[in-house]
């Protein structure tokens, strides 16, 4: 391959000085020959591999085929592990360490000699940690995502990762599914490597990196067992070299024009809500303008096309055999900015202009839209002041505008603690508030929103009930649930002031979350609220705590914003 100037690497292992001599012997112990080193590229690969992260478990297999890409394209792939954030296994909370990943990513990239890196992504916060990383060094950069699991499969039925687990335990709880019946589901789930294949977290930042243009066409669907996906992988390491050569950084791709078409591609897909806090985050590394705003901006009007749970019937299998993200983008064409630049080295329009739905009952026309307006709703309000945030497309139509009388829950303990107690004064018009879930007051913000209903009303048939609180959830859950309340109750926003009996108002459509409480009654609350003590002083869990911002602003670390660069002119000898 030809470059025309001096690569990053050379500055490592160009020369015949002391220090390129140490640079290149240490690594021909790795029986490098000395070409290795002649001025080719040297590409990173960025793994977050782990065995307690079970959805990147299988990236030992797929990391080969990116080596065999590279050194196909006369690059030197070099592998490098970093913290991997595996959200099922991870306490209290792998949000809460997204940011340190982050910063694992970005000083490994900067303080080693490499020229470009490929991003091995998969659970759920290790694409935009990852993403994250990357964009505050601006090397050229490239997703590879590991992939979904093949399609959970029981009693001859199809169930979905995650989305299936909600039904299922609020069913035993209800009494109409049976301990066994709910075991014998666990093992019937996870069929394969992959990480969840409904429209969770975890496929839809796979989707979010492709419509970003940071991952090839593809990327966001295939299975990962399937040969596509080691082949996407191969291609990823031909094209990461090639992107050296054109120096195509992620300050080229991520506009804000490229930001605007993933929030419309969110709503397209019915995407989760994490991507908010995601994109926000990203947005804030590499210095595009994006607020909480222009997910309502952008993503109001967008018809969710995409049938798949938690908003619809079908999974990530389902969804790649019928086209994949590529024939999502193609029926919304005209809805995005077809010239923005991505990875290929070609436009947004020139990577969809073949695509083509192959089963219109998955990817659905858009005049038989799940919801014409779907996307993510941004209420504000005297409760949520800086915002809150609710996915249309998995509520509840007849729970959009309500008036409810508040149950509140202190803390997620308060919550267990209190929830199934026969005498809890609730019923189904009831709208259930949870406090100190946030960022700071987890910490780490955790998958805690969709708050399982009280098993009397679960009893008497009860599916679906208005939720409020300052946490997430997961992107596989559904129902009609506010998340992200900023501020947050442990920072003293007005969700810390509610109580039992106040009641809320939600209009949706309005985009209005209020508390019927007046001002002088909240300034006296706000008089007698005393901040909650912090969890663990010290340690990074001390520095996450004093040092996160809200959700708003994508709950990264505020030190972390901005891009630094990939300059590092001092000599380690």
């Amino acid at each position: 391959m030809d470059v025309s100037r001096k690569l990053r690497s050379q500055h490592w292992f160009g020369g015949l000085d002391k220090d390129a001599f140490i640079h290149r012997s240490w690594m021909k112990n790795n029986g490098l020959p000395d070409d290795a080193f002649d001025g080719r590229p040297v590409i990173g690969i960025c793994n977050t591999f782990s065995e307690l992260t079970p959805c990147n478990a299988h990236f030992r297999g797929l990391i080969e085929h990116i080596k065999a890409g590279v050194l196909e394209a006369g690059g030197l792939p070099l592998e490098f592990p970093v913290f991997s954030c595996g959200e099922s296994n991870l306490r209290p909370t792998a949000m809460l360490f997204r940011n340190l990943a982050s910063m694992d990513v970005e000083e490994a990239i900067r303080g080693n000699p490499i020229d470009g890196v490929v991003l091995m992504a998969g659970c759920d916060k290790t694409t935009p940690s990852l993403v994250m990383g990357a964009a505050s060094c601006d090397l050229p950069a490239i997703v590879v995502s590991g992939g979904p699991m093949l399609n959970g499969r029981l009693k001859g039925r199809t169930i979905g990762s995650g989305t299936d687990v909600w039904k299922f335990s609020e069913d035993v709880r209800a009494g109409v599914m049976t301990p066994a019946e709910f075991m014998a589901a666990e093992s019937a789930m996870s069929r394969s490597p992959g990480h969840c294949m409904t429209m969770g977290t975890a496929s839809t930042m796979a989707s979010m990196a492709e419509a970003l243009g940071l991952a090839l066409p593809g990327n966001a669907a295939y299975p990962a067992v399937d040969a596509h996906r080691a082949r996407l992988a191969r291609l990823s390491g031909r094209r990461i070299v090639a992107m050296v050569a054109e120096d195509l950084r992620p300050s080229h791709i991520l506009t804000r024009e490229a930001f605007a078409n993933a929030i419309r591609v969110n709503g397209a897909i019915g995407g989760s809500t994490n991507a908010v806090v995601h994109l926000l985050a990203i947005a804030g590394r590499v210095g595009t303008e994006l607020t909480l705003e222009d997910w309502d901006r952008f993503g109001r009007d967008i018809p969710t096309i995409l049938n798949l749970m938690p908003s619809g019937t079908f999974l990530m299998e389902d969804f790649c055999y019928a086209g994949g993200l590529p024939a999502v983008m193609k029926e919304i064409a005209d809805l995005l900015d077809l010239d923005n630049p991505t990875v290929t080295g070609h436009s947004v329009g020139a990577n969809i202009v073949d695509a083509e739905n192959y089963n219109p009952d998955v990817i659905l026309p858009r005049a038989v839209a799940l919801t014409q307006q779907g996307g993510i709703a941004v209420l504000k309000g005297n409760l949520a002041p800086q915002g809150a945030i609710l996915k249309p497309s998995a509520a509840t139509p007849a729970l959009m505008q309500h008036r409810g009388r508040a149950v509140v829950f202190e803390t997620i303990d308060h919550y267990k603690q209190r929830i199934d107690d026969p005498d809890l004064d609730i019923d189904e018009t009831s709208i259930m508030v949870l406090k100190n879930c946030g960022p700071k007051g987890y910490p780490g913000m955790a998958e805690v929103g969709n708050m399982a209903l009280p098993q009397k009303l679960l009893k008497k048939g009860v599916r679906d009930m208005v939720r409020i609180s300052d946490a997430r959830m997961s992107g596989t859950a559904f129902g009609t649930v506010v998340l992200h309340v900023a501020p947050e109750a442990a920072v003293g926003g007005a969700l810390a002031l509610v109580r039992d009996g106040d009641w809320i108002e939600l209009d949706v459509a309005g985009r209005r979350l209020h508390l019927d409480v007046d001002e002088a009654e909240l300034a006296r609350r706000r008089q007698q609220w005393t901040p909650p003590e912090i969890a663990m002083p010290g340690g990074y869990q001390g520095l996450y705590v004093e040092r996160v911002m809200q959700a708003d602003r994508g709950a990264d670390l505020d030190f972390l914003v901005g891009c630094r660069g990939h300059a590092v002119p001092r000599e380690s000898h």
